[in-house]
């Protein structure tokens, strides 16, 4: 358990386990977290952001230029006052634009906006994952302090088993926890 509740930044990646992602968000908030959540334009048709605004209690954020709601901007004002970044589903394109520094929507940019520690829950097929590309990518990410928890090895969407599968929201909220209770 963290010492109090925590400032968390949900980015939901595209992929099909933006539904974990769902359940995540309600359990981080069930432990009282302040949860913000912010959706890549994949993510959405996979989750509505409407589910989210649900389960925080707060608008979601999708869209970079946003001064009606975010006047210094969303990728500024979504970052302040954040205690971790969690990326889940962190898809190949997100590790591969936060690895290359990469800011072309505000999922990305906020990658580069915040100071606090961040968690990846990658999520993909077994045949990208092995990817020698990908993999230098999540070496890069590990070496600028990016933590990760999974992917698991089971049954992926495109209906074969094998290393993609997002890690169950109970794991990735017991990892969140503890570096959390760890600052």
């Amino acid at each position: 358990m963290s010492r109090s509740p925590a400032t968390v930044l949900l980015a939901v990646g595209g992929g099909i386990a933006a539904y974990k992602a769902a359940i995540l968000c309600s359990r981080l908030v069930q432990l009282e977290h302040d949860v913000r959540v912010v959706m890549t334009k994949s993510a959405e048709q996979f989750v509505g952001a409407a589910t989210f605004a649900a389960l925080s209690g707060q608008r979601v954020a999708t869209d970079t230029i946003d001064h009606n709601s975010y006047p210094a901007g969303p990728h500024i004002e979504l970052a302040r006052g954040v205690d971790l970044m969690i990326v889940a589903p962190a898809t190949a394109n997100l590790i591969g634009k936060f690895a290359n520094g990469i800011a072309d929507d505000l999922t990305s940019t906020l990658y580069l906006q915040r100071v606090c520690p961040v968690l990846m829950a990658p999520a993909m097929s077994a045949s990208m994952w092995d990817k020698s590309s990908v993999q230098r990518n999540i070496e890069q990410l590990r070496a600028d302090g990016c933590e990760f928890v999974g992917p698991e090895e089971g049954w992926l969407s495109c209906r074969v088993r094998g290393a993609g599968r997002m890690s169950e929201p109970d794991s990735i909220l017991e990892r969140a926890e503890l570096m959390l209770s760890s600052d």
